[in-house]
């Protein structure tokens, strides 16, 4: 049985947490987008996609995510983990050396969940189109989602991967962009001004929906029904998911110096009190 949407809400809150220990265990890691992400992945895996109990790097006969920006490889793992793909215990192992849980994700240690590498920007729209069509040739009607940075955006190959996307009637693909308009630079505005999102997704043939509270569950979870609502019409769709980089951690938000920078012991402590444990920590 799914959960409802209080105990979605009650996870997210143990993601941040699991978040915030993991990059302060090892003085390294993401905390601002993985942050501002835990709802969308929380949505995602514990309702939105159609996965089976054990995971098969095929991908057939179910929905299957890629995540492109995956230096926000906290948020993922967290998730992954606390959805049975792994040992929770195991993300006490995050970016220590061997560990299948690095600081990008990788393949080569078959962590169940990981369906590509990726730590150079710019690639997993690619290769989730190439899956999508995959999917079309095998006759299988299951989606293929994927997870976009605003600032990675910036990136030259995503807009050749927008471009086929549209011209191959790509439509059972569903592209979120995290939009928190900020990188590790600054704000996407300041580092390079891309104008509307919205509008150049559209110029370029994809059918564009908006979930402007994308740290309020609700508001995910009936954006994301409604882009499942649009798939199978002959374009791509996308979700511009406005998000809040650190959110749920009063002095992470409003700011990109989070972006890659973990808390010290007193910051942690300061941030676990805002984000209360709910289903125990690893």
């Amino acid at each position: 049985m799914k959960p409802n949407t209080q105990q979605l809400i009650d996870l997210t809150t143990q993601v941040r947490r699991d978040i915030l220990r993991m990059v302060h265990a090892v003085n390294s890691g993401h905390p601002g987008g993985s942050l501002g992400c835990a709802e969308f992945f929380v949505a995602l895996y514990q309702e939105v996609m159609e996965r089976k109990e054990t995971f098969e790097m095929n991908g057939k006969d179910e929905d299957i995510f890629f995540l492109s920006n995956g230096h926000i490889s906290p948020v993922f793992y967290s998730v992954l983990a606390r959805s049975g793909y792994f040992p929770v215990s195991e993300l006490a192992s995050f970016r220590k050396i061997n560990t299948r849980l690095q600081g990008h994700p990788t393949t080569h240690d078959h962590l169940p969940g990981i369906r590509m590498a990726s730590g150079s920007l710019g690639q997993g729209l690619s290769v989730a189109l190439g899956a999508a069509q995959a999917k079309k040739l095998n006759q299988d009607a299951h989606l293929v989602y994927v997870l976009l940075g605003d600032g990675e955006l910036q990136e030259g190959q995503n807009w050749e991967a927008l471009m086929y996307a549209a011209a191959k009637k790509v439509d059972n693909i569903i592209a979120t962009v995290d939009l928190n308009g900020k990188q590790i630079d600054g704000s996407t505005d300041e580092v390079l001004n891309m104008g509307s999102i919205r509008a150049k997704f559209e110029a370029f043939g994809w059918d564009v929906l908006e979930i402007e509270k994308g740290n309020d569950m609700e508001q995910v979870l009936e954006g994301m029904k409604q882009a499942k609502l649009r798939t199978g019409k002959g374009k791509p769709v996308g979700i511009l998911l406005h998000t809040e980089m650190g959110n749920g951690v009063d002095f992470m938000m409003n700011t990109h110096a989070w972006h890659g920078k973990a808390p010290n012991d007193a910051q942690l402590e300061q941030a676990l009190v805002q984000n209360p444990e709910t289903l125990g920590d690893y």
